[in-house]
């Protein structure tokens, strides 16, 4: 391996992670299998409300787009909870940290489950998704310190392919559960799993020494930096297009291409392996160049897009499609949460949680545009046209963050595999 040092090294970004890479009390492969199953944990508590959402209208008396409030109250608990948790928490070991927000999702699960109203499920589903984006930044940063420098793209994307496999086995589990014994059971083996994923990581993970003369306004302080601030506004825009299609996805499916009702499911599952595949195929590739890497998933997520409106009356056209779109959006997130660690200096934390409040607020932007095209009566081709939209969005702010960094003169110390 060689080190690109072509500037002189006060030119350079510092290293984001310790150079030493951490050694886990029980070895890494059972440290990474704990922070992949916590992320399949918390991406389970997050997606399954979308399968079961009929239930759980029903069982509160409400219609399915009341219901949807729930979702809504779980997506700004995340935006919210990213920053002021990171921030409150400045002080403690990732470890703790990690210990804490664990505790706060179980906790919101339960709360879930016990409440009685609508509107304090609501508050509980608010609650819930408070330690999202903080559990999913700090457990990838977990995961980059106990390998070396080259290999951070492969420790993140393993674990962040938790995420992916949440959608491809949590949420279908969690739908099945919820038909049959009430999604109050489901979120309850959900806040188990959690439970379970504490333990490990209280096993597992390695203790790390809290800077206890940190504060919060250094973490707040250390994110005025361009390269930092372009990544998040990349992510916030880039991934909208996905969301636009899959909030989507079953009506196209039962109003335009008209599948038998239990195909719906399957076509759900391949946008899972879409997902996991990309998020995999995208840690590869950021390990060998970061920026084609996510240059590469926002162009093509922007030509499958396009194709969307053409292959909407093929059952096989459609799938492959639906396989595809998630396949490229989900390759970007490795390389973003890598690049963060360069650039984000004293706030690595705050900035790692910040990807997942980006990734939501593209969540709401995506289903927000979705919305208004349909509204409009652009029919449900627009979707894909309005997704590839976004997709480009987020490359030219990419292509614009890059252009800012070779004006400064600043270069990334960056490890290549030879």
């Amino acid at each position: 391996m060689t080190t690109d040092t072509s500037l002189p090294e006060a030119a350079a970004i510092p290293a984001a992670l310790p150079a030493t890479p951490v050694a886990p009390p029980h070895g890494r492969t059972a440290a990474l299998l704990i922070l992949t199953f916590g992320t399949f944990v918390v991406g389970t508590g997050e997606f399954a409300i979308m399968g079961m959402l009929p239930e759980f209208a029903a069982s509160l008396g409400l219609s399915p787009a009341d219901a949807g409030y729930a979702i809504t109250a779980y997506a700004i608990g995340v935006v919210v909870g990213a920053p002021l948790i990171t921030i409150l928490g400045a002080r403690l070991s990732r470890r703790e940290l990690l210990l804490t927000l664990l505790l706060l999702f179980c906790f919101g699960n339960i709360l879930s489950i016990l409440m009685p109203t609508p509107g304090l499920v609501e508050v509980a589903r608010f609650i819930t998704g408070l330690p999202h984006g903080a559990l999913f930044g700090i457990s990838a940063l977990v995961a980059a310190s106990m390998v070396e420098r080259s290999r951070r793209g492969w420790a993140v994307g393993r674990v962040l392919s938790g995420i992916a496999i949440s959608t491809l086995i949590g949420a279908p589990f969690s739908t099945f559960a919820a038909d049959h014994f009430g999604w109050r059971v489901a979120y309850l083996l959900i806040g188990i799993l959690g439970l379970v994923t504490f333990l490990g990581v209280l096993r597992y993970i390695p203790a790390d020494v809290p800077n206890r003369k940190n504060s919060p306004l250094k973490e707040v302080t250390a994110l005025g930096n361009t390269q930092v601030l372009l990544t998040l506004l990349t992510a916030a825009i880039g991934f909208g297009g996905m969301f636009a299609i899959y909030t989507y996805l079953t009506s196209v499916l039962q109003n335009v291409t008209h599948v038998p009702e239990w195909e719906v499911m399957v076509y759900m599952v391949v946008w899972g392996a879409g997902m996991l595949t990309g998020a995999n195929v995208g840690a590869w590739l950021v390990d060998r160049n970061i920026d084609l890497a996510a240059m590469l998933a926002l162009a093509g997520s922007a030509v499958t897009m396009v194709v969307f409106p053409i292959v909407l009356h093929s059952h096989l056209g459609l799938m492959l499609d639906v396989f595809l779109v998630p396949a490229f959006v989900n390759a970007l997130g490795p390389a973003l949460q890598t690049r963060l660690m360069d650039f984000a200096g004293d706030a690595q934390t705050l900035a790692a949680s910040l990807n997942h409040s980006a990734f939501n607020i593209a969540n709401a932007l995506g289903a927000s545009l979705g919305s208004v095209l349909l509204a409009h009566q652009y029919g449900y081709g627009a979707l894909g046209f309005g997704g590839a939209i976004l997709s480009l969005a987020g490359l030219l702010t990419y292509i614009i963050a890059l252009i800012f960094l070779k004006r400064s003169g600043i270069q990334e110390e960056r490890q290549t595999i030879v």
